[in-house]
């Protein structure tokens, strides 16, 4: 079984790094993880809808051309579907059966692009509100990590 993570931006938080590794040491138990890492696509005006539209397409291509062939592909959305901790391992292990390589995506700070929903197996979102992707890579992977110990039947150590 194999995950990947791929994201747009970089982490410059110690402490966001930090947890992140500490989670994916611990999925590792139960999987490869791996992360690919896209850099964001500034807008040549920040607050010019269109010119962040333009980033964000950019920003599509590369995560596109950056899945790895043959994953099943799951992206953070907002208007995707939202999942209680058991409802998220019972779909990780769902896809699970169906691939043994899933990919994650977290889009920048103006979001995904329509071309990379589009080929998205399934829309997961997290909440109703908006988050960091910095804020998110850490909730995902402790989701995650979270998953496996539920499939598992094994406690959550706090």
């Amino acid at each position: 079984m194999k995950i990947t993570i791929l994201s747009v931006g970089k982490i410059k938080e110690k402490y966001f790094t930090e947890a992140i590794n500490e989670y994916e040491k611990r999925i590792s138990k139960y999987a490869l993880i791996d992360n690919i890492t896209i850099p964001d696509e500034p807008a040549k005006i920040e607050g010019n809808i269109a010119l962040e539209n333009e980033a964000m397409d950019i920003e599509g291509k590369k995560i596109i051309k950056s899945i790895p062939k043959g994953s099943l592909v799951i992206v953070l959305d907002i208007k995707g579907e939202a999942l209680d901790s058991v409802s998220f391992s019972k779909k990780l292990e769902e896809f699970m059966n169906q691939n043994s390589h899933l990919t994650f995506i977290i889009g920048g700070s103006y979001g995904l692009s329509d071309e990379v929903k589009k080929i998205a197996d399934y829309k997961l979102s997290f909440s109703h509100m908006t988050f960091p992707h910095m804020l998110m890579k850490v909730i995902l992977t402790e989701q995650i990590f979270r998953a496996f110990k539920i499939l598992k039947n094994e406690k959550y150590h706090k």
